[in-house]
């Protein structure tokens, strides 16, 4: 590598780096940074969105300049916006600014993106070097790809079990399998999704407030998908003041009579069918990247099968809980053959303290 590739390396993942830090707060929008360097090479400004509704990166990098950006570098981890939406298109506010070259890692895959921003660029004559630290940036936005690829979220299935695969006694007890400390950080992990869907039996069964207990404000969106609507008439998810609540229930077998037991400050919606799929696409239509999935055994295997989920993470604890009744993460994937089996790759695996955290992925998300 000369100096001269590690020098725009090096710019590029402190734009990636500047992104993350709006984690969890751009969606509907991605995550992106912006680093900008004068004619000389020098640092003169960067910026990075926020949260949605707020400066776009390159708008903020623009706002901070120490120095004249004429003749100079623009690096940023998302081809720029040539679109008008809550705030003005980017591409001009390049153009404009006499910049000479833009490093872009990846390309926008919004439709109203998706390379235009990048024509217009070399349309008004600036160097424009596409694909430079591009698999950090596809990491990255992971999310936001997805959701604009499929239509629906990018969905993320958590669990936590004992050594021997179990997640409660036959009596239905389960609290707590795991340490305070891997308890704690799913109240993190929360705060990375815009939404958090559980069933209607976790509903029923644990009354869960499905929190960040105050990391995040807003706090993500609680989601419970139902076949029944028949739920206790008092629950924590009822509790708005939390965060906002949504149910999505089944409309082929759902007894509507139920509907006016939830409390007017839940919103209520219909999906023709139980396919958890009509659920992860209408939360995609309200913007959520991505969800975190904690639901119980049924609805995990419908969301797997239906290509609702591409990542895992598990909590595993050192005990043993035994019994033939137990119950298990999933249900029957009905599989006849090892060859139609799920096969996972090993993102991530830490210990922490006594228990074990594994991330795993069904698929790992390639360049379009």
């Amino acid at each position: 590598m000369s100096i001269e590739q590690y020098i725009h390396k090096k710019w590029m993942r402190r734009a990636i780096q500047l992104a993350s830090l709006g984690k969890g707060f751009t969606s509907p929008n991605p995550m992106v940074g912006a680093v900008i360097t004068n004619k000389s090479g020098k640092l003169i400004s960067e910026g990075f969105h926020e949260k949605t509704g707020t400066k776009h990166a390159e708008a903020m990098a623009f706002s901070n300049l120490k120095d004249d950006p004429a003749g100079g570098t623009l690096y940023v981890n998302l081809e720029p916006c040539c679109h008008r939406g809550k705030t003005p298109p980017c591409v001009d506010a390049i153009i404009s600014s006499g910049l000479k070259r833009v490093f872009v890692s990846i390309k926008d895959p919004d439709v109203r993106v998706s390379g235009k921003g990048i024509k217009l660029l070399k349309d008004a004559g600036i160097q424009v070097h596409l694909g430079l630290c591009e698999e950090e940036s596809l990491e990255l936005n992971k999310s936001f790809i997805h959701r604009n690829i499929t239509g629906t979220s990018f969905g993320v299935f958590k669990w936590a079990m004992s050594i021997d695969g179990r997640l409660g006694l036959k009596n239905g007890e389960s609290k707590w399998i795991t340490n305070v400390n891997s308890r704690s950080l799913v109240h993190k992990l929360r705060a990375d999704f815009d939404a958090i869907v559980i069933g209607g039996n976790t509903l029923r069964k644990d009354n869960p407030l499905l929190t960040t207990r105050g990391i995040k404000k807003p706090e993500p969106l609680r989601v419970v998908f139902t076949k029944t609507l028949n739920f206790p008439k008092e629950c924590k998810l009822w509790e708005t003041s939390y965060s906002d609540t949504l149910v999505v229930y089944d409309s082929s077998s759902a007894d509507e009579k139920y509907l006016k037991d939830i409390p007017k400050g839940v919103s209520v919606e219909k999906v023709p069918s139980d396919n958890p799929k009509f659920l992860s696409k209408i939360l995609a239509q309200k913007g959520c990247n991505s969800i975190l999935w904690e639901c119980g055994p049924k609805l995990a295997t419908a969301a797997v099968k239906e290509g609702c989920i591409q990542e895992f993470i598990t909590f595993i604890s050192p005990k043993i809980l035994g019994g033939d009744n137990c119950m298990t993460t999933f249900s029957d994937f009905e599989f006849t053959s090892m060859t139609n089996i799920i096969n996972l790759n090993f993102g991530e695996i830490k210990q922490i303290n006594s228990d074990i955290y594994i991330k795993s992925l069904i698929n790992k998300l390639s360049s379009a």
